[in-house]
């Protein structure tokens, strides 16, 4: 783990928030490039817009590569406050992504070491790197409020 790791999550954990206030479950991904700077944010909007698809990291991807010029996002970062699900895990496979650090773990869906390793998974053409835990407190703290919230109206 770097110090800009922490730093970045920060950032990433404030659109999670966002997103919760939205009624959405609070993910927030951040892309930053090789200098650190922030290139591509997104957050949970799959009820705000009523789309299966609105996965905060694959709206920081997209925001990345439009910013980047590129799909091809092998020299940058995702940031992302909850271990990515396996079709995000697919979509950072598919755009090369370098390096993926995750906040708190997803012990039912994870695909980046929890019940999948996709991103690490020898027979695909990409591996990434993976750092998991940064901030996972604050990041299942996030999450654990807002589903008991949602239970207890």
């Amino acid at each position: 783990m770097r110090e800009s790791d922490i730093a970045v999550m920060r950032r990433a954990l404030a659109l999670a928030a966002e997103a919760s206030d939205g009624g959405d479950v609070p993910v927030g991904a951040v892309v930053t490039d090789l200098s650190g700077e922030i290139v591509g944010e997104g957050q949970n909007v799959r009820e705000r817009r009523h789309d299966p698809l609105a996965h905060a990291e694959l709206l920081a991807l997209r925001a990345a590569a439009e910013r980047a010029g590129s799909w091809n996002l092998d020299r940058f970062t995702l940031v992302v406050t909850l271990e990515p699900c396996l079709m995000c895990a697919g979509a950072i496979v598919q755009a090369r992504v370098g390096r993926v650090v995750f906040g708190a773990w997803d012990d039912k869906a994870g695909a980046a070491g929890s019940q999948y390793d996709v991103l690490r998974d020898r027979r695909l053409p990409h591996r990434a790197e993976v750092v998991g835990g940064v901030c996972r407190d604050e990041a299942a703290a996030l999450l654990r409020g807002f589903f008991e919230q949602r239970r207890d109206p």
